[in-house]
């Protein structure tokens, strides 16, 4: 069973729909990467996603950029992102979901990122850059050790991809609403409504969209049509401009556009 399709489902029966927050792992320190996971939950979030700081985040706007490179300046390695898991587990119950490129998994081993993941306490893996016909490893090394696997849908793709990413994924489809990398705009692009649609055409029953989304309002908006709003850069901002206090603030303020 998905942990975290079951989060989805039940926040979608009590409530508008789940609210999913992205921090990285290692920023500004690994401690307060916990510290801050915590406080996500802790403020009304309901899934937490690691990002595993990646020297190539061609995907990541500037604001996870900066961010992702500070940790690995600071020396981030990849068992810290079990460790993250591991002890921000131990102080909230939540779905961790963690987020990463898929070449750090190969040089890891699929098998052991796999083991080492369950092992801590995670949920599974978002892996923007890998899309399922490329992912039989994974596929199997997920299935035997009960993780979820989120693969992305864009306005481009076409609708045997957006079948294929329906088929494969577990826990969510990650609907990307916008064309280009993340970060916070003013509007979440339009384009997300039509890609959601698509996904429920294609037989989805849990799309999350991520891309734009930085207020309570926009929350609201994305949980009118999805299942689940996805805010990262906005949250990052918030840690890197005010520290924990900062990011638990505006996790509750995010948190009141899932309200009915």
């Amino acid at each position: 069973m998905s942990t975290v399709a079951d989060t989805i489902r039940t926040r979608n029966d009590e409530a508008s729909g789940a609210l999913i927050g992205y921090l990285p792992v290692g920023f500004p320190s690994l401690d307060a990467s916990v510290d801050a996971a915590v406080a996500l939950v802790e403020n009304g979030v309901d899934i937490v996603e690691l990002g595993l700081p990646y020297s190539d985040p061609v995907m990541d706007g500037l604001t996870i950029q900066r961010a992702t490179q500070t940790a690995l300046r600071n020396g981030f390695r990849l068992r810290h992102g079990f460790e993250a898991v591991e002890r921000i587990r131990a102080r909230v119950d939540a779905s961790l979901l963690v987020m990463t490129y898929w070449n750090p998994v190969v040089q890891y081993g699929v098998e052991r990122f796999a083991t080492d993941l369950q092992n801590a306490g995670g949920a599974g893996l978002i892996t923007p850059d890998l899309i399922p016909d490329e992912a039989a490893e994974w596929m199997t090394a997920s299935t035997e050790h009960d993780l979820d696997r989120v693969f992305l849908a864009a306005p481009s793709s076409s609708d045997a991809r957006m079948r294929q990413a329906v088929d494969a994924s577990r826990g969510f489809v990650y609907a990307v609403s916008t064309m280009g990398i993340t970060g916070a705009r003013d509007d979440v692009d339009k384009a997300a409504r039509g890609v959601v649609s698509r996904l429920r055409e294609a037989g989805s029953t849990s799309a999350c969209v991520g891309l734009g989304i930085s207020t309570a309002e926009q929350v609201a908006d994305v949980l009118s049509y999805a299942d689940g709003a996805i805010v990262g850069s906005r949250l990052v901002a918030a840690l890197e401009q005010g520290g924990v206090a900062e990011v638990a603030k505006v996790a509750g303020e995010l948190a009141a556009g899932t309200r009915r």
